[in-house]
């Protein structure tokens, strides 16, 4: 039985909440993104007919880039345990051009509901398909008894007249359990066997991905004569036989047509499109030729999607009328009624998130629970070397992302990526040579570092 994550305990507050885990900042988004979410159970909870007529309430995140707006949408994807698809407007071409078309975003958002339903079903028939799978590799080790003829591989042991079953004799049965404690306490792991599984060709589709022919070839695999399936044969290890033995009876054990259902109705009813660069198809104002009329058809091209349509999937046909969508931009050229009045109308919701100050940095530094610094003392770790943050030193580096960030292109947190990995090259390059020791980064340790690369107006423009 699918069991979807519950949002009812995913209240706005508690999703903020969540949020702030892992986001600094961007209040009014996140409590936009929140209620987004929120109604979606809300809806679920409305009777028919009136359910089918509360559409989601899109949203437009704007504001310069590395501020947290794709952020937002894959953390708020992640909690709510929904599809979730991110994509660029800019890849994008009309109808009649060469490229991806709008429909291949929806193409997108059904292979990940499938491949996130198929995932759960693998682990809910995985105890199912282990045991399966250990039966298969005891016939693989304890050969059947003279007498009798080997079936394929997870068959049944046929006599002599080929007609009845071959039943173990007690001390066949003995050996059999024997194997087997020895295989679960791990005293077969040196050992080798041959295994015969289905060897999947690559589809034809992913030649194509990005050609926009995607449509063409949806269903040239299933023309093959057995789907193009073949079989392959593999010596390996004991533990890596179990384990792709495991794989194979997991998906003989999963009801794919179940599959594609569950996960186009989560796809139609809780699925996220994240748009970003929404702003690159927007005409500058004033201007009605070159680019910008192609620009014009990709939005014109977006629009009855948005609005809700249905686009043929590889799937079965997927209805896009309760789809959240949430367009992100900068807008540093082109502004929001830029954009044709059609598709301004279908992002009712608009929120601005504020540039990042240098006080902002060192919250990004410190507060997050995958914050930069926990990450490079995590890596750093493995080696032996303990870091330890200095509060001068965390100021320091945050002043540094902000200077540099006004000086040259501003490009928000992505800024302290940068940064660090300058500043502790020189560590990790040698951190293997130098032992279990204790780092202290101080505010000296980055000025040393840093400082004659911020002096330098040039080398700081290319280097950080």
């Amino acid at each position: 039985m699918f069991t979807p994550k519950s949002a009812e305990a995913l209240t706005p507050k508690a999703i903020v909440e969540e949020l702030d885990r892992y986001i600094v900042g961007q209040k009014d988004a996140k409590r936009a993104v929140a209620v987004a979410l929120r109604n979606r159970w809300r809806r679920q909870q409305v009777q028919p007919p009136m359910r089918d007529e509360i559409s989601p309430k899109n949203i437009m995140l704007i504001g310069p880039t590395g501020v947290g707006k794709t952020e937002i949408a894959r953390r708020l994807a992640k909690l709510a345990g929904a599809p979730f698809v991110k994509v660029e407007a800019s890849k994008f071409t009309e109808v009649g051009y060469v490229g991806r078309d709008v429909d291949s975003m929806v193409r997108d958002l059904a292979e990940t509901a499938v491949s996130m339903v198929r995932l759960e079903e693998r682990e809910r028939v995985r105890p199912r398909a282990r045991d399966n799978a250990e039966e298969r590799l005891l016939d693989i080790l304890l050969p059947p008894a003279r007498g009798g003829r080997a079936a394929p591989s997870g068959g049944i042991a046929l006599g002599p007249a080929g007609g009845e079953d071959t039943s173990p004799s007690g001390s066949e049965q003995a050996t059999r359990e024997s194997l087997r404690r020895m295989l679960r306490e791990g005293k077969l792991d040196d050992r080798k066997v041959e295994v015969e599984t289905a060897d999947a060709p690559q589809s034809v589709i992913d030649v194509f991905s990005g050609t926009g022919m995607e449509e063409m070839v949806l269903n040239l695999k299933d023309m093959l004569p057995g789907g193009g399936r073949r079989t392959k044969r593999h010596k390996v290890p004991v533990p890596e036989a179990l384990q792709l033995l495991t794989e194979e009876e997991a998906a003989k054990l999963i009801d794919q047509d179940r599959v594609t259902k569950e996960a186009l109705r989560r796809a139609e009813q809780s699925g996220i499109i994240f748009i970003d660069e929404i702003d690159k198809v927007a005409g500058r104002e004033g201007s009605g030729r070159g680019p910008d009329v192609s620009r014009e058809g990709v939005q014109r091209d977006l629009l009855p999607i948005i609005e809700g349509s249905t686009v043929s999937t590889k799937y079965g046909p997927l209805r896009t009328d309760h789809v959240l969508f949430v367009a992100a931009g900068a807008f540093h050229v082109s502004k929001p009624k830029d954009l044709i009045p059609e598709l301004q109308g279908r992002f009712p919701i608009r929120v601005e998130l504020e540039p990042l100050s240098k006080e902002d940095f060192v919250r990004i530094l410190t507060e997050p629970e995958n914050a930069l610094t926990k990450q490079y003392k995590a890596l750093m770790a493995t080696e032996h070397v303990q870091i330890e943050w200095q509060d001068d030193a965390i100021a320091e580096i945050a002043r540094v992302a902000a200077d540099v960030n006004a000086r040259h292109e501003n490009i928000g947190a992505r800024r302290l990526h940068t940064v660090l990995e300058r500043l502790l090259d020189e560590l990790a390059f040698e951190a293997p040579e130098i032992g279990a020791q204790t780092v202290r980064i101080t505010r000296e340790y980055v000025s040393q570092r840093l400082g004659s690369i911020l002096a330098d107006e040039d080398l700081s423009q290319y280097i950080l």
